[in-house]
């Protein structure tokens, strides 16, 4: 029986900071097979795992990070704002992060600032080319990258069966994200016939979600809550 691959959505950001060191060491430490990062970029061009735009949120500083300079970034306190326990964590910077998760575990890459180019470049220089997958927000991102390199893992978000068809014909997507109520038989036939990863996207604490994920036999789920998911995969796997 082939088993659903982890994403860890931002990390296991339920039980440390996201996007940062602590909450993907976490995921390494479950054996999670994939992190989602988000990846944004400072005023002077450094990359920084960041949602944003805003650093407010997530960190100890304040404004949109386009308007910060690296030397301000990298003086935030990222950490506090989640536990006092993760005081001091800083905003990673993606490059020496990207160094670091080598052969830890794989990455998704949510881009939410860089060109496909400057992406797709430090992938390479990093090898880690088959070890990752991307997302932006921005068809036509999604197109320059395919355009640029139709070796790199895409993956696009859908809900149907002619959402699929589109994200193949249009896209030459690698994987679809779909939400679990979206999932039917008619769409994992046409997933399966297109040559598409399935996953699914589900966020809530849900052990009996987690069931309907393993009996669908999907490809993978990105989730916030990958230590109970593993549980409950362990029990099914020892039954099936």
């Amino acid at each position: 029986m082939k088993k659903v691959e982890t994403v860890c959505h931002k990390g296991a950001n339920e039980y440390a900071p996201e996007n940062t060191y602590a909450s993907t060491q976490l995921c390494i430490d479950w054996g999670m097979d994939y992190v989602e990062i988000d990846v944004n970029r400072s005023k002077d061009g450094v990359f920084y795992l960041l949602h944003g735009p805003e650093v407010d949120a997530t960190t100890s500083g304040h404004g949109r990070i386009t308007d910060l300079t690296s030397d301000v970034i990298d003086q935030l306190d990222a950490g506090s704002w989640f536990h006092p326990q993760f005081a001091g964590e800083k905003v990673p910077r993606l490059e020496p992060f990207l160094r670091w998760i080598k052969g830890k575990a794989k990455l998704f890459l949510d881009i939410k600032a860089g060109t496909p180019q400057e992406i797709s470049d430090l992938i390479y220089q990093f090898d880690l080319k088959d070890d990752c997958f991307f997302w932006c927000d921005n068809d036509n991102w999604a197109l320059q990258l395919r355009a640029l390199d139709p070796k790199l893992q895409l993956k696009i978000n859908v809900e149907t069966v002619a959402d699929v068809i589109a994200a193949q014909e249009r896209f030459q997507a690698n994987i679809v994200e779909v939400a679990l109520p979206h999932v039917n038989q008619a769409f994992i036939n046409t997933c399966r016939a297109c040559g598409i990863k399935i996953m699914v996207y589900h966020q809530e604490k849900d052990a009996e979600a987690f069931r309907a994920v393993l009996r669908w036999g999907v490809d993978m789920i990105n989730l916030n809550h990958g230590d109970l998911f593993k549980q409950v995969a362990q029990t099914y796997y020892a039954q099936a």
